[in-house]
Formats: C-alpha cells, sequence, structure tokens
C-alpha cells in the first residue's frame, strides 16, 4: 500500500499561494503580485510549492531552501517553507531535519500549527507533536 505523503488540496493552489504571498505585504498593500513575484525569495517559495504539488520533491528541497535564503517577508511565507521541508525529510525518512523544520516553523511564526489532517499525517504527525513539546 502506498501512502500518498501530500495533503489534500490541489484546489486553488495558485490563488491560495498569491493570498499567502500578499498576505505578506502588510507594510505595501498596493503591492501587486507581480511586483511580489520580482522577489527572488518568493519566486523560489512559490516555485518550491508547486514542485511540491507536483511530486517533485528533490526540486521542491532546492526551492524553498533557495526562497528561505533569499529571505522571505512574511514569517507565514517562511514557516510554509520550513512546514514543506519537513513534509518532505518525513517522507524520506530524515526524521531529526524533520523535526528542525516543524521548529523551525513555529520560530517563523508564533501562530504556526498543522491543519488537522495534517497533524494527524501518518508519517510526520507524530514528529510534529514531539516537536511542539520540545524547545
Amino acid at each position: 500500500m502506498k501512502l500518498d505523503a501530500r495533503p489534500h488540496c490541489r484546489c486553488g493552489l495558485i490563488v491560495a499561494l498569491a493570498a499567502a504571498l500578499l498576505g505578506g505585504c502588510v507594510t505595501a498593500p498596493e503591492v501587486g503580485l507581480s511586483e511580489v513575484l520580482e522577489r527572488p525569495g518568493e519566486r523560489a517559495l512559490l516555485t518550491g510549492l508547486r514542485a511540491y504539488e507536483d511530486g517533485l520533491y528533490v526540486d521542491a528541497e532546492r526551492e524553498l531552501n533557495k526562497a528561505l535564503a533569499a529571505g522571505l517577508v512574511s514569517a507565514k511565507d517562511r514557516a510554509s517553507a520550513h512546514k514543506h521541508l519537513a513534509f518532505i525529510y518525513c517522507t524520506s525518512q530524515r526524521l531529526k531535519p524533520c523535526e528542525d523544520e516543524f521548529r523551525a516553523a513555529r520560530a517563523a511564526d508564533a501562530n504556526f500549527a498543522l491543519t488537522r489532517a495534517e497533524a494527524g499525517h501518518p508519517l510526520w504527525g507524530s514528529i510534529y507533536r514531539r516537536s511542539a513539546s520540545m524547545p
């Protein structure tokens, strides 16, 4: 039996990503999507999330790390990049980096939390819960 490591949320991915990216532009509400995507970090985040949704995890990992290295304006974007890296690491049995990424997501955004479905996932749910109880 093959487990699908991806959360089941393909509907409206581009709209959700655009809203998330634009949500980080609190100080400049007049900034549009094209301006946001001119930022290397945000562009790499979008590319990484697309690769993740397409099951291209090596590409996704590279782009998400590139996004974090380039600097993401929004705390939610940084948390999202760390969350998806955690998912990738857990599904490839890199459990310590997975746990570290969940901690990094919380450090990036104090309001970070997985959805109920994500938190109950058999591959990373227990690691996510454990990462919350350890500093």
